[in-house]
């Protein structure tokens, strides 16, 4: 390539296009209506009337509390460069405050402004900690919680979206995570998994002779369902920074992925258990959603639908027996179907993806000849696994010992409304 049309095509793509520009700021308000109200009225839903403050005031805090996180050190630690190489495994410190991002800085690469990305990306640094409220709901300090969550957020999310997302190890692999497989859904779902087993059941959950701990508000559970799934065609279209065929891609089959899903769960459901719940109609949805994630920039439509199908049928398993058989109290199933959607999703990228997605040159899973992508694509997914749950196993015994994560008997029986707010919900 000649000098002159390599700095062309430099030109050509700092100069900011106002119509991608504008997609990504709708994408922005997608993505963080998913968690305010969406996942608020979702895990608010589902637990008891006594704890639903609770859940909404997690979901509220966190957005306050990571969004100045981010702004401050995440966003460089997640997308600077460390220089050598320890750029592999950690960002640096040259944006903090983003002291050197301008209003006219163009993202390099792209055409957009590199703020509004600052802004698009906190909002998956919101959701993603967010998403682990719903294994310890109903039984977690308020304090202890904020605490966990904000060193999760500095320790764990940001070096692993440095990781996939930022120049590190796990991008540099080659494998492939389009919206949030592993940095989002794998790891907030395995530290889910390790917070749930870490903190104990629930008094009465699952105890012969105690009645089922059900839902409160199926209605909630139902709006805050249509939020996420709406939103989250701004989290999947939003993620190649361009409104483009990628983009129209990605939310066709983000919507494939969740019908499939949806109507996977509802079939079990009438056959298991002889009736199609509501409840089992969006914790389908969400499945679908999940496992379509990292997928959605590479991924057609069989691939969408087969994801989809497949999501439906494991996730339900977690939820409905394995869960129970293991005895771990993930009080919303955020392992079952964050975690375990996430792993489903990341895997089959290397069974799925096609170069009619990706372009020519690009990644192809084992279903059109490369086998060598699922072998990518396992490596980054297991490494996810033992990252997040080992670092969640250290921060729990830390904040644990400074502060104290779980509440008393009395306080979990009175519900966190009252003991932790002092308020309640309903007359």
């Amino acid at each position: 390539m000649s000098e002159e049309l390599y700095m062309t095509e430099q030109v050509v793509e700092s100069v900011l296009d106002s119509g991608n520009t504008a997609w990504i700021v709708v994408a922005t308000i997608l993505v963080l209506m998913m968690t305010i109200p969406g996942l608020a009225l979702f895990y608010g839903g589902l637990v008891r009337r006594k704890n639903i403050l609770s859940v909404l005031m997690q979901c509220l805090i966190l957005t306050a509390v990571i969004i100045i996180e981010w702004v401050i050190i995440g966003y460089s630690l997640a997308f600077t460069s460390s220089g050598g190489s320890a750029n592999l495994f950690i960002g640096g410190f040259d944006k903090i405050f983003l002291s050197a991002v301008g209003v006219n800085d163009i993202l390099e690469g792209y055409s957009i402004p590199e703020l509004l990305f600052v802004s698009f990306q906190g909002t998956f640094a919101v959701i993603t900690p967010a998403l682990i409220i719903g294994a310890f709901a109903e039984r977690i300090k308020f304090k202890g919680f904020i605490l966990f969550s904000v060193f999760w957020a500095l320790l764990v999310y940001n070096p692993l979206a440095h990781w996939v997302w930022g120049g590190g190890w796990i991008g540099e692999l080659g494998a492939i995570d389009f919206a949030g497989g592993t940095v989002v859904h794998i790891n907030a779902g395995v530290s889910a998994l390790m917070m749930a087993v870490l903190l104990g059941k629930r008094k009465g959950w699952n105890t012969p002779g105690e009645a089922p701990i059900t839902p409160h508000n199926i209605p909630f559970v139902v709006i805050g369902t249509a939020l996420l799934w709406m939103g989250w065609l701004g989290f999947n279209g939003g993620s190649g920074l361009a409104a483009d065929g990628i983009s129209a891609n990605a939310i066709l089959v983000t919507n494939l992925a969740a019908a499939a899903a949806a109507l996977t769960w509802s079939l079990l459901d009438q056959i298991i258990n002889k009736k199609p719940t509501v409840v089992g109609f969006c914790t389908g949805v969400i499945a679908g959603l999940v496992a379509i994630t990292p997928a959605a920039g590479s991924t057609g439509v069989f691939g969408g639908i087969v994801i989809g199908v497949a999501s439906g049928l494991i996730c339900f398993w977690m939820v409905a027996h394995v869960k129970f058989r293991f005895g771990y109290d993930d009080s919303l199933d955020a392992f079952g179907v964050h975690g375990v959607g996430g792993i489903i999703g990341s895997i089959l990228i290397g069974v799925f993806a096609t170069q009619e997605i990706t372009g020519e040159g690009g990644a192809k899973g084992a279903l059109y000849g490369d086998w060598n992508q699922l072998w990518i694509q396992f490596i980054a997914t297991v490494a996810t696994i033992a990252f997040s749950a080992l670092m969640t196993w250290v921060l729990f015994n830390l904040v644990d010992k400074l502060v104290g994560i779980r509440v008393s008997e009395i306080e979990e029986s009175i519900g966190l409304d009252i003991s932790e707010h002092g308020e309640i919900a309903y007359e």
